[in-house]
């Protein structure tokens, strides 16, 4: 069994809190409002608790690679990451909610398959 994937609980967990974040920040009401989520305001305690998780799970990613069980589900993570940050930076900011919702339901998708397959490893 991979060791590192006994941590995509902890990403699954962060990644969901990350889309309800995001739709607070970015969400229906401010785009009718026209505000820009930049000038927002955010408590310090969620904007460090949001910057530590992006620092730990972009390596984490990456440490995916290293074992062949979940290879696949660290590869997709990183290519849609990737991807979608490029796409995030060319779109305006009413588009952004769509790429974020977009490329967050397939990274909750590759960890929960990352979760189940590690599982079917620890019981064989």
């Amino acid at each position: 069994m991979n060791p590192f994937a006994l941590l995509a609980p902890v990403f699954l967990a962060f990644e969901l809190w990350q889309l309800v974040i995001s739709e607070r920040y970015m969400g229906i009401k401010q785009i009718r409002v026209n505000a820009d989520p930049r000038e927002l305001p955010m408590s310090e305690r969620v904007a460090a608790w949001w910057s530590i998780g992006l620092l730990l799970y972009v390596p984490w990613m990456f440490t995916l690679l290293l074992h062949p069980v979940g290879r696949a589900q660290g590869v997709v993570l990183l290519i849609v990451t990737a991807l979608g940050y490029g796409i995030r930076t060319t779109c305006g900011l009413k588009w952004v909610l769509v790429v974020l919702t977009f490329e967050g339901s397939i990274r909750v998708g590759m960890l929960i398959s990352l979760l189940g397959m590690s599982w079917r490893r620890l019981m064989m």
